[in-house]
């Protein structure tokens, strides 16, 4: 089988747990797949006009934010979501895939993430009113969600490493959009979105990589690296 070839966006820092825990997952959603993976470490600053990305299978947007270059992590989340490249977002990953939605598809072209520009006119990212820092909490996977289907569970308990959440107005925006909430927890706010029309585009505000920390292969990580693979498969065909 082919080796699929998976982008990490994001400064690379190996003091962040989750930053030593992606390469640990990978390779065990390699294993439990039986698909080769060779990962790519891609600085923010580095990503240009995205181009580059053309010569990855997948992109996954990793914690850690602020980004050394806010632009380059928005290019390459909208290269994934335009060009249906297998999409996972995991923190920082989650709220830039929400400020990459609110520009370029809602047409919220002033749409900003507090962290960044905290006096912004528009933030879709902002902090929480409780900060889930060295946290577990459950979540509540929504009924025919694709993370629902890859947990083959209604309720997970997960980690977390956030200051920073949805901001208000942008759930009721996307109602008729093919993003759409797929997780929330016991107060009903949104901890994971999926794009319908799109082969794999998932974003959580958890971290469920650092399980593999505990020998346990993420659920979603293996579903990312299959998929991946599959679509490898399909365009040498």
């Amino acid at each position: 089988m082919e080796t699929v070839h998976i982008g990490l966006i994001g400064d690379r820092d190996d003091g962040v747990v989750a930053h030593r825990a992606i390469p640990v997952a990978l390779a065990m959603a390699a294993e439990a797949t039986g698909v080769p993976v060779q990962l790519h470490w891609v600085g923010t600053e580095t990503v240009g006009d995205g181009h580059a990305l053309e010569a990855f299978d997948a992109l996954w947007c990793i914690p850690a934010s602020p980004y050394r270059s806010m632009d380059g992590a928005l290019t390459a989340i909208r290269h994934a979501r335009e060009a249906q490249v297998p999409y996972l977002g995991t923190c920082g990953g989650f709220q830039h895939a929400v400020v990459e939605y609110a520009r370029h598809v809602l047409g919220w072209a002033d749409a900003e993430h507090a962290e960044t520009a905290p006096d912004a006119a528009r933030p879709v990212i902002v902090p929480l009113s409780c900060g889930l820092v060295e946290v577990r909490d459950t979540v509540k996977l929504l009924p025919g969600s694709r993370i629902a289907a890859i947990y083959q569970a209604d309720e997970i308990e997960e980690g977390y490493h956030c200051r920073y959440g949805l901001g208000s107005g942008f759930r009721e925006a996307i109602g008729d959009h093919p993003l759409r909430v797929a997780a929330v927890d016991e107060q009903d706010d949104v901890r994971a979105l999926e794009l319908d029309d799109h082969p794999f585009f998932i974003a959580t505000l958890f971290q469920h990589e650092r399980d593999a920390l505990q020998g346990v292969c993420p659920p979603l990580v293996k579903a990312f690296v299959k998929v991946a693979s599959e679509l490898r498969i399909e365009k040498a065909a």
